[in-house]
């Protein structure tokens, strides 16, 4: 039994229904670009942080990468240095990773003082320390 011929345009699945008309085509391209951008943004703000930062910057690379070339590229690379990355510190005494564990705390300590969380949660104990406000968001 031999499989039907199937022709060059069939059962190229349902992109196939975008790139046949210019507008929509741009238009679709235009929304992974927002949807896969806004992820990758969302990722990069999140990387210091626990949680899946990096994870969720592949995921817009990976969404991007759908519709764009450059992005493709730009997730190799970034796959291929992450993996370095840990690779080292995996490699490195405990008192280097203990070094960047507490460069990530102070970040994510910095970051938490100018967002004024410190306040808010001072605020929720009764603590109304006024070096508990953050110089940007701590106006009283």
């Amino acid at each position: 039994m031999t499989k039907p011929e199937v022709k060059p345009d069939e059962h190229k699945g349902w992109r196939h229904w975008f790139h046949r008309n210019p507008a929509l085509n741009l238009a679709y391209r235009i929304g992974v670009g927002v949807i896969g951008g806004l992820v990758l943004i969302a990722g990069i703000i999140m990387i210091p942080y626990p949680g899946p930062g990096w994870l969720v910057v592949f995921a817009g690379l990976a969404i991007l990468a759908t519709e764009f070339e450059w992005a493709g590229r730009v997730l190799k690379f970034a796959k291929r240095y992450y993996d370095r990355w840990v690779a080292w510190l995996k490699r490195q005494p405990s008192w280097v990773r203990g070094l960047v564990m507490a460069g990530v705390c102070a970040i994510v300590l910095v970051t938490c003082y100018f967002l004024n969380v410190f306040a808010l949660v001072g605020g929720w104990f009764g603590l109304e320390w006024t070096w508990l406000q953050s110089p940007i968001f701590g106006s009283r």
